[in-house]
């Protein structure tokens, strides 16, 4: 993804910003993160791989013996800083104990397993742990150009299948036959992974969260089509689409105009310096006006880049400032319980001038004849 100077300004800024939340080290295991400061997409195992960023001094990348020459072969052989590998009658813990030698607050990331976090404290019984999110966070939400233009590449991506998606909802199929059909177009166009896929028809629309199951889709249906992957890169797709088999009613048909109103307002309000909860505010009093208040039961967006939930998150109560090179989801819908839903969901990123959208499918309700 980054060149060489790229990971190393990444090492180095998380150095700063240790230094800075008066932390002695921060701790990465496998995940998003440690993919993000040294390129090494490494497979999580009960084994330690470990990257030590110390406030002051180089950086160390603890691993298993047997993962070495795959962390080498990830480019973090190329960077400034040590790998040090241990055999399997080692006591890895304490090998990361050692980096440290008077440490008395260390950070640890966020997907750290406890297993690892209550093994490193019985290795540092004196040391303080804390998450590192004010450290990693902070830096990951602001997206470089190389990182906005693989998010564009993913949004396009989900854009290809989202295409194709209306020719494969018919009555009769079930959401499960449909979201199998879509998986494998989310492969077939680029992905490496599926992360989700939500077919949800009908009253299955009213739940945010429904995923797929044996409902038979029919005629009138609403169908909220949310879907994502993850790119070789490691970056991530997240948009969502409402289709309607035929005629799905007055109601919906009306209450589909105001949300689509309230997406569209939302994403022009998008700028440098307004806050999270305003952009949040903006959709939520469109849908409250039209008397669908209590049925937006969830945030507006969330940030994306290599999770696909990430800071930063907009919901009322955060009052971040948007700042360039943020990317997330515009995402308000209406949940009718036992009856029906609709979500319209795009990332776009902070620019300039405003929303830098990435995601292009029509945002009308997609009516399947």
């Amino acid at each position: 993804m980054d060149d060489v100077d790229g990971f190393t300004r990444r090492l180095a800024e998380t150095s700063a910003r240790a230094r800075t939340q008066g932390v002695d080290a921060v701790l990465v295991t496998p995940g998003p993160d440690l993919r993000y400061l040294i390129g090494y997409d490494a497979v999580p195992l009960e084994r330690l791989t470990c990257l030590v960023v110390p406030a002051e001094g180089s950086p160390t990348l603890v691993v298993p013996a047997l993962e070495r020459a795959a962390a080498i072969e990830s480019g973090a052989g190329r960077l400034d800083l040590s790998i040090e590998s241990w055999m399997e009658t080692d006591d890895a813990y304490a090998r990361v104990a050692a980096t440290l030698p008077g440490a008395r607050r260390v950070a640890v990331d966020d997907h750290m397993a406890a297993l690892q976090v209550l093994r490193l404290r019985d290795a540092m019984p004196t040391v303080h742990q804390e998450l590192a999110t004010p450290v990693l966070g902070s830096l990951r939400m602001i997206k470089s150009p190389a990182e906005i233009a693989a998010l564009s590449a993913a949004g396009a991506a989900i854009d290809r299948v989202h295409s194709q998606v209306p020719d494969l909802l018919r009555a009769g199929r079930t959401e499960r036959e449909v979201g199998r059909d879509i998986a494998e177009l989310i492969i077939a166009e680029g992905h490496t992974r599926v992360d989700f896929v939500i077919v949800a028809s009908g009253p299955n629309a009213a739940s945010p969260h429904h995923e797929v199951s044996d409902r038979v889709l029919r005629e009138g249906d609403s169908i909220v089509v949310d879907i994502g992957g993850t790119m070789p890169d490691g970056y991530c797709s997240d948009e969502t689409r409402t289709y309607a088999l035929g005629d799905p009613g007055a109601e919906f048909l009306a209450n589909y105009d105001v949300l689509q109103s309230a997406q569209a307002a939302a994403t022009a309000a998008v700028r440098p310096g307004i806050s999270c909860e305003a952009v949040d505010a903006v959709a939520r009093d469109i849908l409250a006006e039209a008397g669908l208040g209590d049925l937006f039961i969830h945030r507006l967006g969330h940030g994306i880049g290599l999770d696909t939930h990430e800071e930063p998150y907009l919901v009322q109560g955060n009052a971040r400032p948007l700042q360039l090179g943020m990317a997330f989801s515009i995402e308000p819908g209406f949940y009718a319980e036992g009856r029906f839903g609709a979500r319209i969901e795009d990332i776009v990123v902070c620019g300039d001038e405003g929303a830098v959208v990435l995601n292009n499918r029509p945002r009308e309700l997609v009516v399947v004849s």
